[in-house]
């Protein structure tokens, strides 16, 4: 369908649309005027990523750390497999409903937003590289019927970042969750989990791992490495949300 056709579509059935399904905000509810975006109190509470940062995995130092070039405490100590992260927000109450909503909630129609949030974060934007998702396992995509982060690099690839190879990463095992284990026991959960199915996609290629959320990286670590091992040139990891505590102000860290 041509995307004029689309548009005056969209136009046509808003307001029938707006009717049945009055626009409220996707974090808190709150009536909007549209059906997309937030209210400006739940923007307000979005913490995006500044500089200056990390210039291995642009974790930001705030404005009393080092200046832009430096590397924070933890690359220097254990240097990442990937090449940077592009990461939307940085993990609040806010970000945290907006995920839960997304990726539990079924409210797919959120993807365009959320990717976004993470194009606006994405350096040297170029239409040559290609987009891979974190893979579900088949029985976890059979259960929640999609996988948020396909969609997620779906609309990114609309946005003109690169081409879409959504089958290149597979789980070919189900894995526990990872939330409460140390850092050695993910590992261990994760070896051998995730292979390249498509490494003719991924070979001398510039690639842009998605997901919605960066946690502890274990998952996107052993993606990464997966994808690498399999010829990629770079991997740089994009995200709606990314953990990382201690650049969130205090106040807020309460409501984590």
């Amino acid at each position: 369908m041509p995307m004029s056709t689309k548009r005056l579509l969209a136009e046509s059935l808003g307001p029938i649309v707006d009717l049945i399904y009055p626009p409220r905000c996707p974090a808190c509810g709150e009536g909007l005027g549209e059906q997309s975006g937030l209210c400006v109190a739940c923007w307000s509470d979005l913490v995006i990523p500044s500089d200056p940062a990390c210039l291995s995995c642009q974790r930001p130092f705030g404005e009393s750390g080092p200046r832009a070039g430096a590397s924070c405490a933890s690359c220097l100590a254990d240097p990442p497999v990937h090449d940077g992260i592009a990461a939307g927000t940085l993990y609040t109450e806010t970000s945290r409903k907006l995920v839960l909503a997304f990726k539990h909630g079924r409210r797919i129609a959120m993807a365009p937003m959320l990717a976004r949030q993470i194009s606006a974060r994405i350096a040297n934007p170029s239409p040559e590289r290609v987009l891979v998702p974190v893979p579900l396992h088949r029985w976890r995509l059979w259960q929640r019927g999609y996988n948020q982060a396909a969609l997620l690099a779906q609309e990114l690839a609309r946005m003109g970042h690169g081409s879409l190879a959504v089958d290149a990463l597979v789980r070919k095992r189900r894995t526990p969750s990872l939330g409460g284990l140390g850092a050695k026991a993910r590992v261990r959960a994760l070896a051998g989990a995730i292979e390249v199915a498509q490494p003719d996609r991924v070979k001398n290629r510039d690639c842009i791992l998605v997901d919605d959320v960066l946690t502890s990286g274990a998952t996107s670590t052993a993606c990464v490495k997966a994808l690498k091992n399999a010829g990629a040139r770079s991997v740089v990891i994009a995200c709606f949300a990314r953990v990382l505590d201690e650049a969130i102000d205090p106040a807020r860290q309460s409501a984590l």
